[in-house]
């Protein structure tokens, strides 16, 4: 009588097992989430269920789905990558129901054309319960990738694994036959536009003609050759200097001015000033020692240059919430930045921010999901014109939020507006999540 009770309950311990391990392979033709943006793609797989479950490996199709949360990065951005298994190998083949929540979906992305490599992915313990006989459900994983080259980044299937608790602690590989997989998504990375810091100060703002100034300069390439050189207005005077930056690239010159037109000095990298390899230009004006006329007097008067300085109107933003399993635009609006231009010289301003990455309960909202639409005002009679920088993404890289052109004559004030929209992603945990926008004023 022993024999005969041991014998089916081993039997039905054996069926538990291959239901618990041919899930992580099995599935019907479900329809990709909704939101998913690449193609369904079909390969073939090599699934092995554990040696305890008394199974052969399997050898089916899978369809699988890559989408992305950005198809436009710049090289630095991190890219979201979510791997969905829409159609797995087989259905439940037994009558035994498979209970919810069992499945952990682990596997890979792999990567290729511009950017070659595989990108880690992981799903929740999330699964509905599975009746005798049924279709097993769709499952998504994710992960992350820093973008490092520009082109065009092909990403395919890869292998996959379901690791379940049920019974026992047990895992299913699941290898792709003839790697790669098909594409299923490409995005198309373009270079980064790396932010300037290039300044200099000058030893004195003003001197008689043939006097020399000493030119400081910091944030240029190390080791490279920089042109010191006179500017009146937009145009480069015949007064220049060479210098070469120091390890840290910094630098200590000097610059003999005899143009009386002088208005300003600059520095820069390359053979001609430009915004991506100079400094702005700082002011410097040529003392007027003409000698008075007999009979006549010289009236003079000052005008003192100020500073460049900004002030906002607050130092915290709470953007709308958003709902846990949906997602979306967390949105708002930043605290209005006021810039005073009181310099009066040829040098135009930059207003850039970058911001860290959403930290919260266990978990983050990559900082490359906050984007802004800038708007700025100019106050009138400001010899300058603001213009807002684009809307787009902000990021760890940073964006320009406001601008205005170097010009013979500059200066004014502005005030600095954006619309904030933070992308989270639908199961985001619930909780307050923070990072910080700074903002740089050159």
């Amino acid at each position: 009588m022993g024999p005969t009770l041991r014998r089916p309950r081993r039997r039905r311990w054996a069926s538990l097992l291959a239901v618990t391990t041919v899930a992580v392979t099995a599935g019907g033709a479900l329809a990709c989430p909704a939101g998913a943006a690449g193609t369904n793609v079909d390969f073939a797989t090599h699934c092995i269920p554990p040696a305890i479950a008394g199974l052969p490996p399997i050898d089916g199709t899978t369809t699988g789905n890559i989408s992305v949360d950005n198809t436009s990065p710049k090289v630095g951005d991190t890219v979201t990558v979510t791997y969905t298994v829409v159609t797995p190998a087989a259905n439940n083949p037994t009558d035994l129901a498979l209970p919810a929540d069992i499945m952990t979906p682990t596997g890979k992305v792999t990567l290729g054309g511009a950017q070659t490599g595989d990108v880690t992915v992981a799903g929740p313990k999330k699964n509905d319960p599975v009746p005798g006989k049924g279709v097993f459900p769709s499952f998504s994983m994710t992960g992350t990738f820093k973008v490092t080259s520009p082109g065009a980044i092909k990403l395919s299937p890869g292998d996959y694994n379901i690791h379940t608790s049920y019974i026992l602690e047990l895992d299913t590989p699941c290898t792709v036959t003839n790697p790669p997989a098909p594409v299923s998504e490409t995005v198309t990375a373009t270079d980064s536009t790396p932010v300037n810091n290039r300044a200099i100060t000058l030893g004195s703002a003003s001197g008689n003609a043939g006097d020399s100034v000493t030119v400081n300069g910091t944030g240029f390439t190390a080791g490279a050759t920089v042109t010191l050189a006179g500017r009146a207005g937009d145009a480069q005077t015949a007064d220049t200097a060479t210098v070469t930056a120091g390890t840290d690239g910094s630098f200590s010159g000097s610059l003999a001015v005899n143009d009386r037109t002088t208005t300003g000095i600059v520095a820069y990298e390359g053979s001609s000033w430009s915004s991506e390899k100079g400094a702005p230009p700082a002011s410097y004006v040529v003392n007027d020692t003409t000698p008075v006329p007999a009979g006549s007097q010289k009236l003079t008067t000052t005008v003192k240059a100020g500073t460049l300085s900004m002030s906002q109107a607050g130092d915290a933003v709470s953007l709308s919430a958003v709902d846990f399993g949906k997602g979306g635009a967390s949105t708002g609006s930043l605290n209005t930045v006021t810039v005073k231009d009181f310099r009066g010289g040829p040098a135009g301003w930059s207003l850039t921010g970058k911001v860290t990455d959403f930290t919260g309960p266990g978990a983050k909202i990559d900082a490359g999901k906050l984007s802004w639409t800038p708007a700025c005002a100019t106050k009138a009679g400001s010899p300058s014109t603001c213009k807002a920088g684009s809307a787009g993404t902000v990021g760890t890289s940073g964006a320009t939020l406001a601008s205005t052109p170097d010009g013979t004559l500059t200066g004014g004030e502005f005030t600095v507006d954006a619309g904030l929209s933070l992308d989270v992603p639908a199961f985001t945990p619930p909780g307050a999540y923070s990072g910080v926008l700074t903002l740089t004023l050159s």
